[in-house]
């Protein structure tokens, strides 16, 4: 009987581990990465996901483990021998080159004939809309165009792997917004594999095929935006992804929990010690049945702008809901409001 000769992942991390002296950057992290996939490692900071980038990149060596990229071993590789390039938030372009020169700087470096250079050049200028600055100087453009510049130098050479340390940290709200949609634009053009470091959730939200949610060196989950933020698999991604309100709870009997005088259905007959509600999921003033209803008074009110923060206290425990601003108008400080929560948003957890 023949074996399974299912495909190898692109890219595969096998128990790498990394330290630095007595702190563990690494523990045993092992992660599969398809071929052509807007990938994205998401944690805080000291998570380990900008030392799995550096490795993945060659600038660093684990002390244990392996990685492969195509079925081949690239563990101890340097980075110029491995097909992938980096781009970083400080841009690092050269101040006295133009933006066509910063982006032929490393097919220069190769010997690539100047002809391809000249259409390669100008194919990359087109791919992150450039055109009208491709003879200007970096101070002379704006950071948002800066970063298209180093974005635009880090795929001429064509990289199997496009690596992303937070590119968009330097750069004002506006302006990532606008990166974001520059970055999925030109990942689905290219078709190339893109890795993305970063903290900010919102973008790993909004870009990404599957997110790693990373904390101690460690992998917390794998999934796709909407597995991580419905589906989370324990506290931390509760709590790191969006926001919700961490509940502790009791076993009532063999059917329900409770927090404060409110009863929940259990999901499962033992170990429940916590539920998570997200604060959309959370209806102040319901205008409809839901699966568990009580009540709850107001605290405050804070205007976030599509929405307002209502704090709202239920037997002593503070919960929090994101009601539209338009609904939150009619409600009151002290006053007393049903709360409404359907079941299939309250996500239950043993730890």
């Amino acid at each position: 009987m023949s074996r399974s000769t299912a495909p190898q992942p692109f890219l595969r991390l096998t128990e790498l581990s990394l330290s630095f002296g007595a702190y563990t950057a690494l523990d045993k992290l092992s992660l599969d990465i398809r071929e052509g996939e807007f990938f994205s490692l998401l944690g805080p900071s000291g998570c380990g996901k900008t030392t799995t980038l550096r490795l993945i990149a060659g600038f660093e060596t684990p002390d244990r483990g392996e990685i492969t990229l195509g079925g081949e071993d690239i563990t101890t590789l340097p980075p110029n021998l491995r097909d992938t390039n980096t781009v970083f938030q400080s841009y690092a372009l050269f101040p006295h080159m133009t933006v066509a020169e910063n982006i032929a700087y490393p097919l220069r470096m190769r010997g690539t004939p100047k002809a391809d250079i000249a259409s390669r050049v100008a194919d990359a200028i087109e791919k992150v809309n450039l055109g009208k600055f491709a003879d200007r100087l970096p101070h002379q453009m704006s950071g948002g165009q800066r970063q298209r510049a180093a974005l635009a130098r880090a795929i001429v050479g064509r990289p199997k792997i496009l690596l992303l340390d937070e590119p968009l940290g330097a750069l004002d709200l506006k302006l990532r917004e606008q990166m974001q949609h520059v970055l999925v634009d030109l990942q689905k053009s290219l078709g190339i594999t893109f890795i993305y470091v970063t903290h900010d959730q919102g973008e790993a939200l909004s870009m990404s095929d599957r997110i790693a949610v990373m904390n101690g060196g460690l992998i917390q989950q794998i999934g796709s935006p909407e597995e991580i933020y419905y589906q989370p698999r324990n506290a931390f991604v509760a709590d790191f992804i969006g926001k919700s309100n961490r509940i502790p709870v009791k076993a009532s009997d063999d059917h329900t929990l409770s927090f404060a005088d409110v009863r929940i259905p259990r999901r499962k007959a033992r170990g429940t010690n916590a539920v998570a509600i997200r604060y959309e999921a959370l209806h102040v003033s319901p205008d409809r049945n839901y699966d568990v209803t009580f009540q709850g008074t107001v605290v405050r009110k804070m205007f976030l702008g599509s929405v307002v923060e209502v704090i709202v206290e239920v037997s002593g425990q503070t919960l929090t809901s994101h009601v539209p601003s338009r609904k939150a108008s009619a409600l009151r400080t002290g006053e007393t409001v049903p709360v409404g929560v359907m079941l299939e948003d309250v996500v239950y957890f043993d730890d």
